[in-house]
């Protein structure tokens, strides 16, 4: 992440781990896309690793390569994929169609960001030891919100306990990049994101453990009988 190689390398493959560990987790189908969560930020970071390297001005092809791998990620991928697999997961109606007006929002969102990283290129450059992506485009103000409603708010309608943690600590995370790291907000924001997506293995195993307290419930009702 913004910070050094060896933090977005650390990073990266710790939350590849996690994201084996929580896609075995996985029972359904429809449960897949959230488990894999994990894997695409640590692919994340792995790309923003691998960007530094091409500092100050090694392999300029790559670097344009892995900036905008790296911006397609935060700017159009995160705000398309995170409402989707909270509605997949989400098996109570009226929370599935607010969700589901989430999800089309934010395809609008990635589209209109992603117009603009093909006609107007993000820059990724050096400032004081972090990566700055340039992308005046992105600090709209109704962009922004709208970014943070379907990759944050919206894991807040989920009847899932775990899955709405990810939501407020993603959101948090948001707030704290913004507030502390303005200039280099999206590489930051994207690094604790990262990190709080171990949350995402939580959902999994407290699922898991209700499972085993309810049949341990079981054989002890039966033990009585």
């Amino acid at each position: 992440m913004c910070f050094s190689a060896t933090a977005s390398f650390t990073a990266g493959t710790g939350l590849l781990i996690v994201g084996a560990i929580t896609l075995r987790q996985a029972r359904r189908r429809a449960e897949m896309p959230f488990a894999a969560i994990p894997v695409l930020f640590g692919i994340q970071q792995l790309i923003e690793g691998a960007l530094w390297f091409t500092f100050p001005d090694k392999a300029p092809m790559l670097k344009i390569i892995l900036t905008h791998a790296y911006s397609f990620f935060s700017h159009v991928f995160w705000p398309v994929y995170v409402p989707i697999v909270v509605l997949l997961l989400e098996p109570v109606v009226w929370r599935r169609k607010v969700l589901a007006w989430i999800a089309l929002t934010g395809a609008m969102v990635g589209l209109y960001l992603l117009y603009f990283l093909v006609t107007l290129p993000i820059v990724a450059q050096v400032e004081e030891r972090h990566i700055n992506y340039v992308s005046p485009h992105f600090f709209v103000v109704t962009v922004v919100i709208l970014y943070v409603l379907c990759t944050c708010v919206s894991s807040l309608f989920s009847s899932h306990r775990w899955v709405r943690w990810f939501g407020v600590t993603t959101f948090l995370s948001f707030g704290a990049a913004g507030a502390f790291y303005k200039i280099w907000f999206i590489s930051v924001w994207c690094f604790f994101a990262a990190v709080l997506s171990s949350i995402v293995l939580m959902h999994f195993l407290s699922r898991r453990e209700r499972a085993q307290r309810s049949i341990e419930s079981i054989m002890t009702a039966r033990e009585i009988v």
